[in-house]
């Protein structure tokens, strides 16, 4: 068990950390400044009793008034328990609920296999993501679920599968048509700002897509992301504390995605002019936005 919400208060400086309010910015002590995040957010183990609302970016901010994933429902299952990563701003509990009810009418899918959204607070993580902090980002196994019955026990030890070859150049036998139909409703849903897979998998939905293409769009290639792929929704509406990522560019995508799968395929030549990158300091209480230090002080 981490550092308590009493603990955690101790901290405060500020009386009106009440539940059910919006969260304030908060004025920090030189001390509490100083908090590594990464430690404040991955050791609270509950929710903030107040108004629901994303706070700050993706990858730098927080969740006020999160709420849980049920571990298990009728087309899905939260895996990964111990993690306590199963929680999200309430429309990501939606859209996880729409999207497993439509996996679950293809062929051979009982539903989703759900990984990380975000802590209970959202924030930086103790370990993993730099993403996922403020309660709208989701992982989505690759793994058909045939299961959904599964304990706590076998949720930590099964795994999902890579569906990359190549180096995720190019899909592997384990990539089917109920894939791309799954990351095609996802990316059409308007929640949905975009969905990260590796390259190999954009550019087979491209060659296999034969309708609408629109949805292509939202799809973007990243590192990784074969054995999941991540979805992004949008800021909700209202959140004004809540900062959108750039819309990708315009069109499919496609073009974009081959030239990744030809730079892994033939990568170019290391730059010796380019300098190393530096190593990052531990993000702070500090670096966040203000409302946080209310978030993570919170009852």
């Amino acid at each position: 068990m981490g550092r308590t919400l009493k603990s955690i208060l101790a901290l405060c400086l500020v009386a009106a950390c009440s539940g059910g309010s919006a969260p304030e910015p908060t004025t920090l002590s030189p001390k509490l400044s100083a908090k590594d995040a990464k430690q404040v957010f991955g050791n609270l183990d509950a929710p903030s009793r107040q108004k629901s609302e994303p706070i700050g970016s993706y990858a730098k901010g927080c969740l006020a008034g999160g709420a849980q994933l049920p571990e298990t429902g009728p087309t899905w299952q939260a895996m990964r328990l111990s993690r306590n990563r199963n929680w999200g701003y309430p429309e990501t509990i939606s859209f996880i609920k729409d999207l497993s009810a439509k996996a679950a009418r293809q062929p051979g899918w009982d539903g989703l296999y759900i990984g990380d959204i975000s802590q209970p607070r959202g924030g930086p993580m103790l370990t993993g993501h730099a993403s996922h902090q403020i309660g709208l980002d989701i992982d989505i196994w690759m793994l058909p679920p045939k299961d959904l019955a599964l304990s706590s026990k076998e949720r930590e030890n099964i795994s999902s599968i890579s569906m990359r070859k190549n180096a995720g150049a190019f899909v592997n036998g384990s990539w089917t048509k109920q894939h791309h139909e799954i990351l095609k409703a996802a990316a059409s849903d308007p929640r949905v700002a975009r969905i990260f897979v590796f390259p190999g998998a954009k550019v087979q939905m491209c060659k296999d897509e034969k309708g609408d293409r629109a949805w292509l769009r939202k799809v973007r290639p990243w590192w990784g992301h074969h054995y999941h792929f991540h979805v992004r929704l949008n800021c909700p509406k209202g959140a004004k504390d809540c900062v959108n990522q750039a819309p990708p560019p315009a069109g499919d995508g496609c073009e974009n995605a081959q030239r990744w799968v030809d730079d892994i395929l033939n990568p170019p030549p290391p730059d010796p002019n380019k300098p190393a990158p530096k190593p990052k300091r531990p993000m702070t209480l500090a670096d966040l936005p203000s409302q946080c230090a209310s978030v993570a002080t919170a009852n």
